[in-house]
């Protein structure tokens, strides 16, 4: 029933009223449920290799099979699949029917407040976490596929995760054998693009990508064709955001190449949380204490602001976050006063208002002489030799046994000697290995570790947390081996140790 036509009825029951979008994986359309008499979406799933001849049988097969298994997320930030109608040549989806509009079209007249693109992605996480929770993941999170919905107590419309595995029918691979691409290349994760077993890791860094977007206002990955994007998510570094005040310390513990150095979803909506309150926060010390009486405006210390920058772009450079490098202090009094944002704040990209009494720049420059010294240099040390050459590794533990993976940074970003001296501070003895020699880890990485040895995975993260690490980001328990299986062997330091600890 490709090629659907307005006013055709489909199953006998389903009259198609208007085309609402359309894209690879089908065709969406508004339609009238004329036995319930109710409105509802209806989409006719096309496989992206649906002119592949002999394998639309069982394409077709598999698309009813997941879609029934996608039946069975059941959360209201998740769009609701009423009905699979088995038809040929492929099967159409009944759908509940948003009000809409999406989150790219949000975004289409320019950044969102960060206070705004928190709550919708605590949103989306939780619709990630029930699908997870029943084996169901999106591989398509996006800004175009979260629409809003009818809006709730006080007004409030809530996120919904829509297409909801759609992308998933085609099973782990991003790219199927006629090189059509499975998803939106700019919100892939780089291990899809690898072709490694998918996981939930994978999805939470879609969402991740997403909030940069609403938040930037731009798309940090996107290159002039799919195959130099997908290029760009693979080898280079995602840019420091700027505009996403307490966001960024989220966007910098998400979008970390390597998903073990991830947060899980429960990590990752206490993040938010955290966030979320102090994008409050700063909307609060906004507020005028009486009637009539305009906020002052606090000014931030120029130096610390753009310590915290600096710090920001190193630690998203190399995929470890700002707050790890700032002792996970929560950064504050480190950025920009107007940082948390608030849908009633003018846009990021908006100077600020002046208020009478605060000089403009110039103003200041002539009112008050520089203090700082233009003769002499600043104290720099000149020709201080390296230790030792730090880019190559310096150990190769024996396989079948666990290490405290502390970090991991991209073979290729020329940054292993800056980040494994950051962690000798916390951990004197840490060493490198190559994630190649291991068929247990994710390929293509310099791994920063304790050697132990660690009889399992809750004694190495014990040891993380001896030397002041105890977040996700900053250590886990690996175990290496030859076995590709045993990268399920992933143990987190909350509660102790968390995952899989022990080896089978």
């Amino acid at each position: 029933m490709a090629g659907a036509e307005q006013g055709q009825v489909v199953d006998g029951r389903f009259r198609l009223v208007r085309r609402l979008g359309g894209g690879g994986m089908g065709t969406v359309w508004l339609a009238r449920d004329v036995a319930l008499e109710r409105d509802v979406a209806l989409k006719e799933v096309w496989p992206p290799d649906h002119g592949a001849g002999e394998a639309e049988p069982a394409l077709r097969e598999r698309a009813v099979r997941e879609a029934r298994a996608l039946a069975r997320v059941s959360h209201p930030n998740a769009v609701r699949i009423y009905h699979i109608v088995d038809v040929q040549p492929f099967p159409w989806l009944v759908m509940e029917l948003l009000p809409g509009p999406s989150l790219e079209e949000l975004a289409e007249a320019g950044p969102l407040p960060p206070a705004e693109v928190i709550a919708y992605g605590r949103d989306v996480l939780a619709a990630l976490r029930a699908a997870h929770a029943v084996g169901v993941h999106h591989r398509d999170v996006k800004p175009g596929n979260v629409l809003l919905g009818a809006p709730g107590e006080g007004g409030a419309r809530p996120a919904v995760l829509t297409d909801f595995g759609i992308a998933a029918l085609m099973g782990a691979a991003p790219v199927t054998l006629t090189g059509s691409i499975v998803g939106s290349p700019e919100y892939i994760a780089p291990e899809r693009i690898r072709g490694v077993p998918d996981a939930p890791a994978a999805d939470l860094w879609s969402l991740g990508m997403t909030l940069y977007v609403l938040a930037e206002g731009t798309s940090p990955m996107r290159r002039a064709t799919p195959l130099s994007t997908l290029s760009a998510v693979l080898e280079e570094p995602v840019p420091p955001p700027v505009r996403s005040g307490p966001l960024g310390e989220v966007l910098g513990a998400v979008l970390v190449k390597d998903p073990a150095a991830r947060p899980d979803g429960a990590r990752l909506d206490a993040l938010l949380a955290r966030a979320q309150e102090r994008a409050r926060a700063t909307v609060l010390a906004s507020v005028p204490a009486r009637t009539g009486e305009a906020p002052e405006r606090p000014r931030a210390r120029r130096g610390v602001v753009v310590a915290a920058a600096v710090v920001g772009a190193l630690a998203l450079a190399g995929g470890i976050t700002a707050a790890a490098l700032l002792s996970g202090g929560g950064g504050e009094g480190t950025e920009d006063p107007r940082g948390g944002g608030a849908p009633a704040v003018t846009r990021e990209d908006e100077p600020p208002e002046r208020t009478e009494a605060e000089p403009t720049e110039a103003e200041r420059t002539e009112a008050e002489p520089t203090e700082e010294p233009t003769e002499e240099p600043t104290e720099e040390p000149t020709e201080e030799p390296t230790e030792e050459p730090t880019g190559e590794p310096t150990s190769e533990p024996p396989a079948g046994r666990w290490i405290a993976m502390l970090f991991s940074e991209p073979v290729d970003s020329g940054a292993l000697d800056q980040r494994l001296a950051a962690v000798r501070e916390d951990v004197p003895d840490a060493q490198v290995l190559r994630s190649d020699d291991y068929a247990s880890l994710n390929p293509g990485f310099w791994v920063i570790h304790a050697p132990g040895p660690f009889a399992d995975g809750r004694a190495a993260v014990a040891f993380c947390a001896a030397h002041g690490r105890t977040e996700s980001n900053e250590c886990v328990g690996r175990y290496l081996s030859q076995d590709a299986g045993h990268r399920a062997l992933v143990c987190h330091p909350q509660g102790g140790g968390s995952g899989r600890c022990e080896e089978d």
